[in-house]
C-alpha cells in the first residue's frame, strides 16, 4: 500500500476539530456545541517542507487567557517556501489559537465567521452574526471613505474580533500589551497589530454600541501600512468612525471642549501631541488628543487630494511637519495656535524632533502600551 504523506493525513483531521468549533465561512458555534471539548484543542500544526509545529507549547498564559509567541509562530511560518500553503496554514494557526482561547474564556463564548471576520464573543447568534457581518461591510466602506489613503490590510488571515464580556475581562486580556508601571488612560477597544492584528473590545448593551469601536479600530487596520504620527492616524479613525457609526453622545459640548483646550494646550504639551505621548496621558489630555487629531484631520482634509498626498507622505518621525508644508503648504504648529488663537509669535508649537531625542515617537496606542 502506497505511504500517504503525513500533512496528507493531519490536515483533514484538523479541519475536522476545527470544523466543530468554526463549522464553516456561514455557521454559528453554539455554545451547547463547544462544551466539554478542551480535551480535543488543537495542538500541531502541520505545513509542507517543514517539521510540524507544536502550538500548544507555544502558547502563553496570563491571567488565564493564551496567546501565542508570536514572534516564534512566524519564525517557523517563514520556513513555509510555498505562499499558497504558507497563507492557508497562518489562518489555521489563527483559528487554532482563537479556539484555545474561546476555551479559556468559557463555554458561552461562541466563534462566528462571515467572509473574512471571525467574531469572538458571547453575543447571541445572530447578534454575533451581525457584528461579523458589519466588520466585512464596515471593511469596505473604510477603503471607500479614505480613497487612497486606507487599503484592505495584507497579507493572509481573518479579521479577527474580540468582544469580551466585562471590564476585568478587557483588561484581563489587554494588560500584557502595557509595561508593568505606570499610569495609562482608559481603554474601551484596541487595535492589537504584534503577530497575529486583531481587535478587541468590550461587550455592550447592544451591537450598536460598539459598531463605533469596530470602525475605529478596523480603520487602524486599514492604515497600518503608513509610517503616519499616532495624531494623523487617531484623527482619520475618529472621523471615520463618526462618519460610519454617526450619533455618538459627546461627554462635553463643543464650547466646553474648545475651552478645554485653550488651557491645555502649550508649547511644551503639544511636542507631546506630536510625539503621541499624549494619548497615553491619564488626565484630560487623553481625551483632548483624540480630539485634536479629530480637528487637525476635519479641517485638513476639505481638499481630499492634497490631504490624501499628504496622508501618504507623513512620517511619524517628524510628526509629519515636512509632509504638510511639502504637500500642503503650512505648518502645523500655526494651524493649531490659529484654531486656538494663541496670539504669540514667540511661541513655536511645530513638530520639533530636536526636542524628542531619547523618547520613541508613536504610529499607533500599542506602541504606548508597550
Amino acid at each position: 500500500m502506497q505511504a500517504v504523506p503525513l500533512l496528507a493525513r493531519a490536515y483533514p483531521m484538523f479541519k475536522k476539530l476545527l470544523s466543530r468549533f468554526l463549522p464553516s465561512a456561514d455557521s454559528a458555534v453554539s455554545a451547547e456545541k463547544t462544551t466539554n471539548q478542551t480535551a480535543e484543542l488543537p495542538r500541531m500544526i502541520e505545513a509542507a517542507g517543514v517539521q510540524p509545529l507544536d502550538f500548544e507549547e507555544l502558547l502563553i498564559v496570563e491571567q488565564g487567557l493564551p496567546v501565542p509567541d508570536w514572534d516564534a509562530v512566524m519564525e517557523w511560518t517563514s520556513e513555509i517556501r510555498d505562499a499558497a500553503e504558507r497563507d492557508r496554514v497562518w489562518g489555521e494557526i489563527e483559528v487554532a489559537w482563537l479556539v484555545h482561547l474561546r476555551a479559556a474564556l468559557g463555554s458561552h463564548y461562541r466563534l462566528v465567521r462571515r467572509g473574512s471576520a471571525i467574531v469572538l464573543s458571547s453575543l447571541e447568534g445572530a447578534e454575533a452574526v451581525a457584528a461579523a457581518q458589519f466588520m466585512n461591510a464596515a471593511q469596505q466602506q473604510i477603503v471607500k471613505v479614505l480613497n487612497g489613503v486606507a487599503q484592505m490590510p495584507e497579507g493572509a488571515g481573518h479579521d479577527i474580533l474580540l468582544v469580551l464580556d466585562d471590564e476585568e475581562t478587557y483588561y484581563d486580556y489587554v494588560a500584557r500589551y502595557y509595561p508593568e508601571d505606570g499610569e495609562f488612560a482608559f481603554s474601551g477597544g484596541m487595535f492589537i497589530s504584534h503577530g497575529c492584528g486583531h481587535f478587541v473590545t468590550r461587550k455592550a448593551k447592544e451591537l450598536k454600541d460598539i459598531e463605533p469601536t469596530i470602525v475605529h479600530e478596523l480603520t487602524h487596520g486599514s492604515l497600518a501600512h503608513l509610517p503616519i504620527p499616532l495624531w494623523l492616524n487617531e484623527g482619520l479613525a475618529v472621523n471615520t468612525e463618526e462618519r460610519l457609526s454617526p450619533g455618538q453622545t459627546q461627554r462635553h459640548t463643543a464650547k466646553q471642549r474648545d475651552a478645554m483646550h485653550r488651557k491645555f494646550w502649550n508649547a511644551e504639551t503639544i511636542q507631546e501631541f506630536w510625539t503621541g505621548h499624549s494619548y497615553a496621558r491619564p488626565d484630560d489630555g487623553n481625551l483632548l488628543s483624540y480630539d485634536l487629531g479629530r480637528l487637525l484631520v476635519w479641517h485638513l482634509s476639505a481638499d481630499w487630494a492634497h490631504f490624501a498626498s499628504f496622508a501618504n507622505a507623513a512620517q511619524a518621525a517628524d510628526g509629519g511637519d515636512a509632509a504638510a508644508r511639502a504637500q500642503l503648504g503650512l505648518d502645523l504648529g500655526e494651524l493649531v495656535k490659529a484654531l486656538f488663537e494663541v496670539d504669540d509669535s514667540t511661541q513655536n508649537w511645530s513638530p520639533q524632533p530636536a526636542l524628542w531625542r531619547g523618547r520613541e515617537v508613536a504610529t499607533d496606542t500599542g506602541q504606548l502600551n508597550r
